[in-house]
This record gives C-alpha cells, structure tokens and sequence, in this order.
C-alpha cells in the first residue's frame, strides 16, 4: 500500500484548499493520514477514508518548549505511520515536520503558504525563523512556492536549494465557485472583506476605511466575514451598532457572500497566496487589494481588480472611491475579466497535476 502522510496546522484550511488534491489521492489508491488539529472539517475528511492523528499546534506560539514537543510528536506519528512520502503544509509542518523526516529519512515535499509574521517584521525572529528553514527544508524533494517573491527570498538566503516549483497559489476550484451573473445594479454597493479579523489583514485601515467611506457614501454596504483573532470584538460591535460595517462572523459557504457582493476587498499586509481574490475573481466580481506579493499577482490592474498601497487609509479611500465612481457596465466587465484571468491561470487542476508529477517520481525511486 502507497501511503501518504499529510501534515498541517488546518483541517478547515486543507478542505478549503487541497481537497481535491487528497480526492485524486485516494481514487489512485494512495492510503492517506491527516495530522493535524481537529476541526468542522474533520469527519468530512473520515467519510473520504483519511486517518485522522489529531495533533496539538500552537499557531502563533513562539514557546520553544511546546515546538520541540511538537517535533517529538512528529517524529513519534512518522514512526508509527511509515509512510513512503510526507506532505507539510503552513509554517510550523514545514519547519518540524521537515526535520522530522530528515532525521528518519523520508522524502518529503514542503508548501510555502506564506512567509508569516515573524519574516515579514524585520529582526531577530526573521533571522531565527529563517535558520530553522533552513534547517527543515534543507532535504526536501521539492518545494512549492506560491509566488516568486517568496521563491527569491528563500534562493537569495540558500533555503530550499534543491529543488523549488512555483505553482499558481492553491489555485481555485472553478466548479466551486463558478461564474455568478453581477448583481443587477449598483445603487447599493457592497463591499466584502473574507479573512482571519486581525492586524496583518489590514483590518485597522479597513475599518478606518469605511468609516470614512460611509460618511460620504451612506448606499455603500461593508460586510466583514471570518474569524476574530485578535482583540476587535468591540471595536467591530460599535461599528455595526452605528451600521458602518456587518460583522458576519466565520462562515462555511463564502460563495454566497461573493455572490451577493459588488467587489472584494483585502488590504493584507502579506499573502502566500490570496485564496480569497481567486474566489471572488472566480465568482466573476473584481478584487481590491494592498500592491503585495500574493496579492497582487491575482488582478490586471484595472481590468479585473485595483491595487492600493498597504498599511495606507489615504490610498485604500482613493481606490474605493474609484471604483464606486466606475460606471455598472465597467463593474460588471471587470468581474468577467476576472474569471477569465482564473481559468487562464489559476485553475486548482494544475497545482494537483504538478504535485502528481513529483509524488509519481518519488515512488519511482523507491
């Protein structure tokens, strides 16, 4: 039996991203292990015939102490599962799982989601986070990076020398979320913002945004979907109460918020990937976005979306006021270019073909 073993910090975020991948995995007879924290998503993953491990991961955590356990543990579930590959996923997979299977010797392939805080914020923890890196990924068989800036970083500091493969982020599952005709008209217009509630989504200059926005432009509609990770609970109650923004809280079916939205927005300070624009682009509705890596690479600027500047009120103001002032017509083209743009670049079938393609020659060596 061809077994494979999958580790990441999210079963949520491995339905939302890769199902399709673990899908065509089992309809190729591969046995599948799922190690990571349990979550809505679990059983679905159970009914599929996966092997769920459920593993503790403290995300944001930079205790050493519960890392190092976290090591051990990984060490402990690739002893015991013998798989022939590993799959890691997200930060903190990489780093250990890669070191893990290092010092066992399995070949692994390593998904670069994104840098994380610890990078992207200058200093000490970039020099630490970096080494360890460096450390984890020093054996894999290949690593895919989900845009070439990342890509550079990693070259340019001798991280993932052997070999790397950029992919078109997760890609996303045109079926899923398939075209949807524009709303019919824009005398209300609805902004949406899909992701985690916290600082490094640039949810301060969103909500600073719409305040402003609101202010001249009372038919204007901000709804905000996700997860509150960080301390914004109040502060998202007293904008609701005063009807600047809905606060929707996490939701499963983001397709219908899409759906019935004008454009997405998302002033992230840093992306792996924008999974939420390709959504949206692919729903057939323009994206507004901070100019970074992973974000930008998602939109033609003004043909299917707009670009602003991160970190900046002023600018995020300007771009919203200007696509509020673009006539229906150019609203609704912009959205179509989008789609377009996805199933020119960005459909998830190709992320699944180029990690067949490295999971077949894995096997073929063995």
């Amino acid at each position: 039996m061809k077994r494979i073993l999958v580790l990441t910090n999210s079963i949520n975020g491995l339905y939302s991203f890769r199902r399709e991948l673990i899908d065509e995995l089992i309809n190729q007879d591969y046995c599948i292990s799922i190690s990571a924290p349990v979550d809505t998503k679990t059983v679905f993953f159970k009914k599929i015939g996966c092997n769920i491990i459920e593993t503790r991961i403290k995300r944001r955590s930079t205790d050493p102490i519960s890392d190092l356990k976290l090591l051990l543990n990984y060490i402990r579930i690739i002893q015991k599962e013998k798989p022939n590959i590993v799959l890691t996923y997200t930060i903190k997979p990489n780093v250990y799982g890669g070191i893990a299977c290092r010092l066992l010797q399995i070949p692994y392939l390593v998904n670069i989601t994104g840098l994380g805080t610890s990078i992207e914020n200058n200093g000490i923890m970039k020099k630490i986070a970096l080494k360890l890196y460096k450390i984890g990924l020093k054996k894999a068989s290949c690593v895919f990076f989900q845009n070439s800036s990342n890509q550079r970083l990693f070259l340019d500091n001798k991280i993932a020398i052997s070999k790397t493969r950029l992919i078109p982020r997760s890609g996303v599952n045109l079926n899923y979320h398939c075209f949807e005709e524009y709303p019919d008209d824009d005398d209300e217009i609805k902004f949406l913002f899909i992701g985690r509630i916290m600082k490094d989504k640039g949810i301060n200059e969103l909500l600073d945004t719409a305040t402003r926005i609101k202010a001249k432009y009372p038919n204007v509609h901000f709804d905000l979907v996700g997860d509150c990770e960080e301390n914004y609970i109040e502060k998202l109650k007293e904008l609701q109460e005063k009807g600047i923004i809905t606060y929707h809280g996490r939701q499963d079916n983001v397709h219908s918020f899409i759906k019935n939205s004008h454009a997405t927005i998302l002033p992230s300070y840093h992306e792996g990937t924008a999974n939420v624009l390709l959504e949206s682009a692919s729903t057939g509705r323009p994206v507004l976005a901070s100019r970074v890596p992973g974000c930008q690479d998602t939109f033609d600027e003004g043909v299917s979306g707009l670009g602003f500047e991160v970190k900046n009120v002023d600018s995020l103001v300007e771009t919203i006021v200007k696509f509020i002032e673009l006539p229906y017509e150019k609203k609704k083209l912009m959205g179509i270019a989008g789609r377009r743009k996805m199933e020119r670049e960005y459909d998830r079938q190709f992320v699944i073909k180029a990690y067949m393609e490295e999971i077949r020659k894995l096997f073929t060596y063995q």
